[in-house]
Protein backbone atom coordinates (compact mmCIF):
# COMPACT_ATOMS: atom_id res chain seq x y z
CA UNK A 1 0.00 0.00 0.00
CA UNK A 2 1.41 3.38 -1.04
CA UNK A 3 0.38 6.87 0.03
CA UNK A 4 0.29 9.37 -2.85
CA UNK A 5 -1.01 12.92 -3.29
CA UNK A 6 -4.56 13.24 -4.59
CA UNK A 7 -3.31 16.12 -6.74
CA UNK A 8 0.32 15.62 -7.69
CA UNK A 9 0.82 19.33 -8.25
CA UNK A 10 -0.10 19.78 -4.57
CA UNK A 11 2.19 17.22 -2.92
CA UNK A 12 1.55 18.57 0.56
CA UNK A 13 -2.22 18.39 0.19
CA UNK A 14 -4.72 15.56 0.57
CA UNK A 15 -3.30 12.04 0.32
CA UNK A 16 -4.91 8.81 -0.93
CA UNK A 17 -3.77 5.19 -0.96
CA UNK A 18 -2.84 3.08 -3.98
CA UNK A 19 -2.52 -0.69 -3.70
CA UNK A 20 -0.26 -2.96 -5.73
CA UNK A 21 0.17 -6.73 -5.52
CA UNK A 22 3.57 -8.26 -6.26
CA UNK A 23 3.56 -11.60 -8.03
CA UNK A 24 6.93 -13.19 -8.61
CA UNK A 25 8.86 -16.43 -8.86
CA UNK A 26 12.24 -14.73 -8.47
CA UNK A 27 12.87 -11.37 -6.78
CA UNK A 28 16.07 -10.87 -8.76
CA UNK A 29 14.13 -10.44 -12.00
CA UNK A 30 13.31 -6.97 -13.37
CA UNK A 31 10.00 -5.31 -12.58
CA UNK A 32 7.02 -5.35 -14.96
CA UNK A 33 4.05 -3.18 -13.95
CA UNK A 34 0.66 -4.20 -15.30
CA UNK A 35 -1.79 -1.41 -16.13
CA UNK A 36 -5.34 -2.75 -16.42
CA UNK A 37 -7.92 -1.68 -18.96
CA UNK A 38 -10.90 0.42 -18.06
CA UNK A 39 -11.02 3.07 -16.82
CA UNK A 40 -12.19 1.94 -13.42
CA UNK A 41 -11.23 -1.75 -13.41
CA UNK A 42 -9.09 -3.13 -10.64
CA UNK A 43 -6.03 -5.17 -11.56
CA UNK A 44 -6.68 -8.90 -12.08
CA UNK A 45 -6.39 -11.24 -9.14
CA UNK A 46 -3.97 -14.15 -9.73
CA UNK A 47 -6.41 -17.07 -9.68
CA UNK A 48 -5.19 -20.65 -10.29
CA UNK A 49 -6.58 -20.93 -13.84
CA UNK A 50 -4.81 -17.75 -14.95
CA UNK A 51 -1.60 -18.86 -13.31
CA UNK A 52 -1.74 -22.20 -15.09
CA UNK A 53 -2.18 -20.91 -18.63
CA UNK A 54 -2.64 -17.14 -18.76
CA UNK A 55 -0.37 -14.23 -19.65
CA UNK A 56 0.71 -13.84 -16.02
CA UNK A 57 2.18 -17.34 -15.98
CA UNK A 58 4.35 -16.35 -18.96
CA UNK A 59 5.28 -12.91 -17.63
CA UNK A 60 6.66 -14.23 -14.34
CA UNK A 61 9.16 -16.34 -16.24
CA UNK A 62 10.98 -13.12 -17.13
CA UNK A 63 9.71 -10.51 -14.69
CA UNK A 64 8.76 -9.61 -11.18
CA UNK A 65 5.17 -8.52 -11.85
CA UNK A 66 3.38 -5.70 -10.05
CA UNK A 67 -0.41 -5.73 -10.45
CA UNK A 68 -1.47 -2.12 -9.84
CA UNK A 69 -4.95 -1.24 -8.60
CA UNK A 70 -5.17 2.15 -10.29
CA UNK A 71 -6.37 4.94 -8.01
CA UNK A 72 -10.03 4.60 -7.12
CA UNK A 73 -10.19 0.86 -7.89
CA UNK A 74 -9.79 -2.42 -6.00
CA UNK A 75 -8.00 -2.01 -2.67
CA UNK A 76 -6.88 1.52 -3.47
CA UNK A 77 -8.88 4.36 -1.89
CA UNK A 78 -12.26 3.68 -3.53
CA UNK A 79 -14.42 6.07 -5.55
CA UNK A 80 -18.00 4.75 -5.58
CA UNK A 81 -21.57 5.81 -4.85
CA UNK A 82 -20.89 4.80 -1.24
CA UNK A 83 -17.67 6.78 -0.76
CA UNK A 84 -17.97 9.81 -3.03
CA UNK A 85 -20.81 11.49 -1.04
CA UNK A 86 -18.31 11.84 1.81
CA UNK A 87 -16.56 14.43 -0.37
CA UNK A 88 -19.56 16.74 -0.13
CA UNK A 89 -21.85 17.99 -2.88
CA UNK A 90 -21.71 17.07 -6.57
CA UNK A 91 -19.29 19.90 -7.35
CA UNK A 92 -16.77 18.61 -4.82
CA UNK A 93 -17.23 15.05 -6.05
CA UNK A 94 -16.58 16.07 -9.65
CA UNK A 95 -13.53 18.13 -8.66
CA UNK A 96 -12.17 15.08 -6.83
CA UNK A 97 -12.73 12.83 -9.85
CA UNK A 98 -10.79 15.09 -12.22
CA UNK A 99 -7.67 13.67 -10.53
CA UNK A 100 -8.31 10.10 -11.71
CA UNK A 101 -7.13 10.16 -15.33
CA UNK A 102 -3.99 8.69 -16.92
CA UNK A 103 -1.71 11.55 -15.86
CA UNK A 104 -2.42 10.87 -12.17
CA UNK A 105 -2.13 7.10 -12.59
CA UNK A 106 1.30 7.51 -14.17
CA UNK A 107 2.51 9.88 -11.45
CA UNK A 108 1.33 7.35 -8.86
CA UNK A 109 3.37 4.71 -10.68
CA UNK A 110 6.43 6.95 -10.62
CA UNK A 111 6.22 7.37 -6.84
CA UNK A 112 5.87 3.60 -6.45
CA UNK A 113 8.75 2.95 -8.85
CA UNK A 114 11.17 5.15 -6.94
CA UNK A 115 10.24 3.45 -3.67
CA UNK A 116 10.57 -0.09 -5.05
CA UNK A 117 13.52 0.19 -7.43
CA UNK A 118 15.55 2.93 -5.83
CA UNK A 119 15.18 4.96 -9.00
CA UNK A 120 15.93 2.32 -11.63
CA UNK A 121 13.53 2.25 -14.61
CA UNK A 122 11.04 -0.59 -14.98
CA UNK A 123 8.92 -2.15 -17.71
CA UNK A 124 5.20 -1.56 -18.21
CA UNK A 125 2.49 -3.71 -19.80
CA UNK A 126 -0.70 -1.81 -20.64
CA UNK A 127 -3.93 -3.49 -21.78
CA UNK A 128 -6.59 -1.31 -23.48
CA UNK A 129 -6.93 1.84 -21.32
CA UNK A 130 -3.76 0.62 -19.61
CA UNK A 131 -2.11 1.09 -23.02
CA UNK A 132 -3.35 4.68 -23.09
CA UNK A 133 -1.69 5.13 -19.70
CA UNK A 134 1.51 3.53 -21.04
CA UNK A 135 1.63 5.98 -23.97
CA UNK A 136 1.10 8.87 -21.55
CA UNK A 137 3.96 7.39 -19.49
CA UNK A 138 6.20 7.48 -22.58
CA UNK A 139 5.18 11.07 -23.11
CA UNK A 140 5.42 12.37 -19.53
CA UNK A 141 8.06 10.28 -17.72
CA UNK A 142 10.12 8.21 -20.19
CA UNK A 143 13.07 8.24 -17.78
CA UNK A 144 11.10 5.81 -15.61
CA UNK A 145 10.73 3.21 -18.35
CA UNK A 146 12.98 0.39 -19.47
CA UNK A 147 10.47 -1.10 -21.94
CA UNK A 148 6.82 -0.64 -22.80
CA UNK A 149 4.38 -3.33 -23.97
CA UNK A 150 0.87 -2.48 -25.19
CA UNK A 151 -2.03 -4.76 -26.15
CA UNK A 152 -5.14 -3.33 -27.79
CA UNK A 153 -4.44 0.12 -26.43
CA UNK A 154 -2.63 2.52 -28.77
CA UNK A 155 -4.71 5.72 -28.45
CA UNK A 156 -5.33 8.58 -30.81
CA UNK A 157 -2.78 11.25 -29.86
CA UNK A 158 -4.67 14.34 -30.96
CA UNK A 159 -8.28 13.21 -31.34
CA UNK A 160 -11.06 13.95 -28.87
CA UNK A 161 -14.11 12.02 -27.69
CA UNK A 162 -16.14 13.05 -30.74
CA UNK A 163 -13.46 11.62 -33.05
CA UNK A 164 -13.33 8.39 -31.06
CA UNK A 165 -17.09 7.78 -31.16
CA UNK A 166 -17.46 8.88 -34.78
CA UNK A 167 -15.07 6.05 -35.63
CA UNK A 168 -16.66 3.65 -33.11
CA UNK A 169 -20.27 3.54 -34.33
CA UNK A 170 -19.40 2.12 -37.78
CA UNK A 171 -17.30 -0.59 -36.09
CA UNK A 172 -20.29 -1.38 -33.89
CA UNK A 173 -22.48 -1.69 -36.98
CA UNK A 174 -20.00 -4.19 -38.39
CA UNK A 175 -20.06 -6.23 -35.17
CA UNK A 176 -23.87 -6.28 -35.28
CA UNK A 177 -23.78 -7.50 -38.87
CA UNK A 178 -21.43 -10.33 -37.92
CA UNK A 179 -23.55 -11.23 -34.90
CA UNK A 180 -26.80 -11.40 -36.85
CA UNK A 181 -25.12 -13.29 -39.69
CA UNK A 182 -24.00 -15.90 -37.18
CA UNK A 183 -27.33 -15.98 -35.35
CA UNK A 184 -30.03 -14.80 -37.83
CA UNK A 185 -32.79 -15.96 -35.49
CA UNK A 186 -31.70 -13.29 -33.02
CA UNK A 187 -32.99 -10.51 -35.30
CA UNK A 188 -36.50 -11.47 -34.22
CA UNK A 189 -35.45 -12.30 -30.66
CA UNK A 190 -33.88 -8.88 -30.07
CA UNK A 191 -36.81 -7.04 -31.67
CA UNK A 192 -39.26 -8.99 -29.52
CA UNK A 193 -37.42 -8.06 -26.33
CA UNK A 194 -37.11 -4.42 -27.39
CA UNK A 195 -40.85 -4.29 -28.22
CA UNK A 196 -41.67 -5.72 -24.80
CA UNK A 197 -39.51 -3.10 -23.10
CA UNK A 198 -41.20 -0.32 -25.09
CA UNK A 199 -44.59 -1.45 -23.81
CA UNK A 200 -43.72 -2.47 -20.24
CA UNK A 201 -41.64 -0.54 -17.73
CA UNK A 202 -39.20 -3.18 -16.49
CA UNK A 203 -37.29 -2.89 -13.23
CA UNK A 204 -34.74 -5.65 -12.63
CA UNK A 205 -34.29 -7.27 -9.19
CA UNK A 206 -31.42 -4.92 -8.23
CA UNK A 207 -33.41 -1.82 -9.18
CA UNK A 208 -31.96 -1.37 -12.67
CA UNK A 209 -34.45 0.22 -15.07
CA UNK A 210 -34.22 -1.89 -18.22
CA UNK A 211 -35.03 0.50 -21.05
CA UNK A 212 -34.63 -0.25 -24.75
CA UNK A 213 -31.39 1.75 -24.81
CA UNK A 214 -30.06 -0.12 -21.79
CA UNK A 215 -30.90 -3.41 -23.51
CA UNK A 216 -29.03 -2.26 -26.63
CA UNK A 217 -25.93 -1.58 -24.54
CA UNK A 218 -25.53 -5.33 -23.94
CA UNK A 219 -23.65 -5.21 -27.24
CA UNK A 220 -20.50 -4.21 -25.40
CA UNK A 221 -19.68 -7.93 -25.24
CA UNK A 222 -19.49 -8.17 -29.04
CA UNK A 223 -15.90 -6.97 -28.91
CA UNK A 224 -14.72 -10.01 -26.95
CA UNK A 225 -13.70 -13.46 -28.11
CA UNK A 226 -16.89 -15.25 -27.05
CA UNK A 227 -19.16 -12.23 -26.84
CA UNK A 228 -21.44 -13.10 -29.76
CA UNK A 229 -22.09 -16.54 -28.32
CA UNK A 230 -22.76 -15.18 -24.84
CA UNK A 231 -25.22 -12.61 -26.18
CA UNK A 232 -27.01 -15.27 -28.23
CA UNK A 233 -27.43 -17.60 -25.26
CA UNK A 234 -28.73 -14.71 -23.21
CA UNK A 235 -31.40 -13.91 -25.80
CA UNK A 236 -32.50 -17.43 -26.67
CA UNK A 237 -34.74 -17.98 -23.63
CA UNK A 238 -35.47 -14.43 -22.53
CA UNK A 239 -39.21 -15.00 -21.93
CA UNK A 240 -41.24 -17.06 -19.48
CA UNK A 241 -44.99 -17.68 -19.48
CA UNK A 242 -46.58 -16.93 -16.11
CA UNK A 243 -50.17 -17.51 -15.03
CA UNK A 244 -51.21 -14.09 -16.26
CA UNK A 245 -48.86 -13.08 -19.06
CA UNK A 246 -45.60 -13.58 -20.89
CA UNK A 247 -42.72 -11.76 -19.17
CA UNK A 248 -38.95 -11.66 -19.08
CA UNK A 249 -37.54 -14.73 -17.37
CA UNK A 250 -35.73 -14.53 -14.04
CA UNK A 251 -32.62 -16.01 -15.61
CA UNK A 252 -32.58 -13.32 -18.26
CA UNK A 253 -33.18 -10.54 -15.74
CA UNK A 254 -30.46 -11.65 -13.34
CA UNK A 255 -27.88 -12.03 -16.11
CA UNK A 256 -28.79 -8.69 -17.68
CA UNK A 257 -28.49 -6.79 -14.42
CA UNK A 258 -25.04 -8.30 -13.83
CA UNK A 259 -23.97 -7.32 -17.34
CA UNK A 260 -25.27 -3.76 -17.11
CA UNK A 261 -24.33 -2.78 -13.56
CA UNK A 262 -21.46 -0.38 -12.96
CA UNK A 263 -21.35 -1.21 -9.25
CA UNK A 264 -17.87 -2.74 -9.59
CA UNK A 265 -16.55 -0.03 -11.91
CA UNK A 266 -18.34 3.30 -11.46
CA UNK A 267 -15.26 5.19 -12.67
CA UNK A 268 -15.78 3.62 -16.09
CA UNK A 269 -19.07 5.48 -16.42
CA UNK A 270 -17.91 8.68 -14.74
CA UNK A 271 -14.64 9.09 -16.63
CA UNK A 272 -15.07 7.17 -19.85
CA UNK A 273 -15.32 10.24 -22.06
CA UNK A 274 -12.77 12.15 -19.98
CA UNK A 275 -10.02 9.68 -20.90
CA UNK A 276 -10.22 11.10 -24.43
CA UNK A 277 -10.43 14.78 -23.44
CA UNK A 278 -7.49 16.75 -24.81
CA UNK A 279 -8.05 20.29 -23.61
CA UNK A 280 -10.44 21.30 -26.40
CA UNK A 281 -13.46 21.97 -24.20
CA UNK A 282 -16.01 19.73 -22.50
CA UNK A 283 -16.86 16.26 -23.74
CA UNK A 284 -20.55 17.17 -23.34
CA UNK A 285 -21.84 13.59 -23.63
CA UNK A 286 -20.03 13.00 -26.92
CA UNK A 287 -21.33 9.45 -27.43
CA UNK A 288 -24.95 10.63 -27.26
CA UNK A 289 -24.36 13.58 -29.57
CA UNK A 290 -22.46 11.54 -32.16
CA UNK A 291 -25.01 8.72 -32.01
CA UNK A 292 -27.53 11.01 -33.73
CA UNK A 293 -25.34 10.86 -36.83
CA UNK A 294 -26.04 7.11 -37.02
CA UNK A 295 -29.85 6.75 -37.11
CA UNK A 296 -29.74 2.97 -37.45
CA UNK A 297 -29.02 2.88 -33.70
CA UNK A 298 -32.33 4.65 -32.98
CA UNK A 299 -34.29 1.60 -31.81
CA UNK A 300 -37.54 3.52 -31.38
CA UNK A 301 -37.47 4.56 -35.04
CA UNK A 302 -36.41 1.11 -36.23
CA UNK A 303 -39.20 -0.63 -34.31
CA UNK A 304 -41.82 1.84 -35.52
CA UNK A 305 -40.87 2.18 -39.17
CA UNK A 306 -39.12 -0.96 -40.40
CA UNK A 307 -38.30 -4.63 -39.92
CA UNK A 308 -34.58 -3.87 -39.61
CA UNK A 309 -32.55 -5.39 -36.78
CA UNK A 310 -32.28 -3.60 -33.46
CA UNK A 311 -28.61 -2.65 -33.28
CA UNK A 312 -26.68 -3.25 -30.10
CA UNK A 313 -24.24 -0.65 -28.82
CA UNK A 314 -21.08 -0.83 -26.76
CA UNK A 315 -18.23 1.14 -25.20
CA UNK A 316 -20.38 4.27 -24.92
CA UNK A 317 -21.70 6.09 -21.87
CA UNK A 318 -24.86 8.23 -21.96
CA UNK A 319 -26.73 10.44 -19.48
CA UNK A 320 -29.43 7.79 -19.16
CA UNK A 321 -26.92 5.40 -17.57
CA UNK A 322 -27.13 7.58 -14.47
CA UNK A 323 -30.90 7.14 -14.42
CA UNK A 324 -31.19 3.42 -15.13
CA UNK A 325 -28.32 2.06 -12.99
CA UNK A 326 -28.84 2.22 -9.20
CA UNK A 327 -25.05 2.19 -8.69
CA UNK A 328 -24.81 5.44 -10.67
CA UNK A 329 -27.98 7.31 -9.68
CA UNK A 330 -26.44 9.01 -6.62
CA UNK A 331 -23.58 10.22 -8.89
CA UNK A 332 -25.79 11.68 -11.62
CA UNK A 333 -25.06 15.33 -10.78
CA UNK A 334 -21.32 14.66 -10.58
CA UNK A 335 -21.48 12.93 -13.96
CA UNK A 336 -23.17 15.98 -15.48
CA UNK A 337 -20.49 18.27 -14.08
CA UNK A 338 -17.71 16.06 -15.46
CA UNK A 339 -19.36 16.13 -18.89
CA UNK A 340 -19.32 19.94 -18.68
CA UNK A 341 -15.75 20.21 -17.32
CA UNK A 342 -13.51 22.30 -19.59
CA UNK A 343 -10.06 22.27 -18.04
CA UNK A 344 -8.77 18.86 -19.14
CA UNK A 345 -5.09 18.93 -20.02
CA UNK A 346 -3.61 17.39 -23.18
CA UNK A 347 -2.57 13.80 -22.51
CA UNK A 348 0.26 13.29 -24.99
CA UNK A 349 3.31 15.35 -25.96
CA UNK A 350 3.77 14.46 -29.62
CA UNK A 351 7.24 16.02 -29.73
CA UNK A 352 8.45 13.80 -26.89
CA UNK A 353 6.88 10.71 -28.47
CA UNK A 354 8.45 11.59 -31.81
CA UNK A 355 11.88 11.52 -30.15
CA UNK A 356 11.16 8.43 -28.01
CA UNK A 357 14.14 6.25 -27.12
CA UNK A 358 12.37 3.72 -24.88
CA UNK A 359 11.96 0.30 -26.56
CA UNK A 360 8.21 -0.08 -27.12
CA UNK A 361 6.15 -2.92 -28.57
CA UNK A 362 2.44 -3.12 -29.34
CA UNK A 363 -0.12 -5.63 -30.52
CA UNK A 364 -2.93 -4.00 -32.49
CA UNK A 365 -6.08 -5.93 -33.39
CA UNK A 366 -7.62 -5.31 -36.81
CA UNK A 367 -11.14 -6.20 -35.61
CA UNK A 368 -10.97 -4.28 -32.32
CA UNK A 369 -14.39 -2.93 -31.34
CA UNK A 370 -13.08 -0.63 -28.62
CA UNK A 371 -9.92 0.94 -30.13
CA UNK A 372 -9.94 2.12 -33.73
CA UNK A 373 -7.35 0.45 -35.98
CA UNK A 374 -6.76 3.47 -38.22
CA UNK A 375 -6.33 5.85 -35.30
CA UNK A 376 -3.93 3.41 -33.63
CA UNK A 377 -1.77 3.05 -36.74
CA UNK A 378 -1.53 6.82 -37.16
CA UNK A 379 -0.27 7.01 -33.57
CA UNK A 380 2.18 4.17 -34.16
CA UNK A 381 3.79 6.22 -36.92
CA UNK A 382 4.11 9.19 -34.56
CA UNK A 383 5.84 7.26 -31.75
CA UNK A 384 9.48 6.77 -32.59
CA UNK A 385 10.74 3.23 -32.13
CA UNK A 386 7.34 1.64 -31.47
CA UNK A 387 7.36 -1.84 -33.02
CA UNK A 388 3.86 -3.02 -33.86
CA UNK A 389 2.32 -6.42 -34.56
CA UNK A 390 -1.02 -6.09 -36.38
CA UNK A 391 -3.18 -9.21 -36.20
CA UNK A 392 -6.72 -10.39 -36.94
CA UNK A 393 -6.23 -13.51 -34.86
CA UNK A 394 -7.74 -12.07 -31.67
CA UNK A 395 -10.39 -9.69 -30.44
CA UNK A 396 -9.70 -6.85 -28.00
CA UNK A 397 -9.37 -9.31 -25.11
CA UNK A 398 -6.58 -11.23 -26.85
CA UNK A 399 -4.19 -10.87 -23.92
CA UNK A 400 -6.54 -12.80 -21.65
CA UNK A 401 -8.20 -15.02 -24.26
CA UNK A 402 -5.07 -16.28 -26.00
CA UNK A 403 -3.41 -17.87 -23.01
CA UNK A 404 0.24 -16.96 -23.43
CA UNK A 405 0.36 -16.30 -27.19
CA UNK A 406 -0.01 -12.51 -27.21
CA UNK A 407 2.40 -11.82 -24.34
CA UNK A 408 4.87 -14.36 -25.70
CA UNK A 409 4.86 -12.60 -29.08
CA UNK A 410 5.48 -9.22 -27.45
CA UNK A 411 8.32 -10.56 -25.33
CA UNK A 412 9.77 -12.23 -28.41
CA UNK A 413 9.80 -8.89 -30.26
CA UNK A 414 11.59 -7.31 -27.30
CA UNK A 415 14.14 -10.13 -27.18
CA UNK A 416 14.92 -9.73 -30.89
CA UNK A 417 15.30 -5.97 -30.45
CA UNK A 418 17.76 -6.47 -27.59
CA UNK A 419 19.81 -8.85 -29.70
CA UNK A 420 19.97 -6.26 -32.49
CA UNK A 421 21.05 -3.56 -30.05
Amino acid sequence: MFTVPLHHDRPGGEQIEVYAREFTADESRPWLVYLQGGPGHRSPRPLPAALASGWLSRAVQDYRVLLLDQRGTGRSTPATRQTLPRRGDARRQAEYLTAFRAESIVRDAEIIRRRLTGGAPWSVLGQSFGGFCAVHYLSAAPEGLAEVFITGGVPTLDGDADDVYRAAYPRMEDKNALFYHRYPQDVDAAREIAEFLREHETVLPDGTLLTVEAFQSLGIVLGTTDGADRLHYLLEDAFSQTVHRRELSDRFQWQVQAALSFAERPLYALLHEAIYAQGAGPTAWAASRVRKEFPRFDAEKVLSESAAPVLFTGETIHPWHFRTDPALRPLRAAGELLAAYEDWRPLYDVSVLGANEVPAFATVYTDDLYVDLKQSLVSVEAIRGLTVHVTDEYEHDGLNASGTDVIDHLLGMAREAREVR
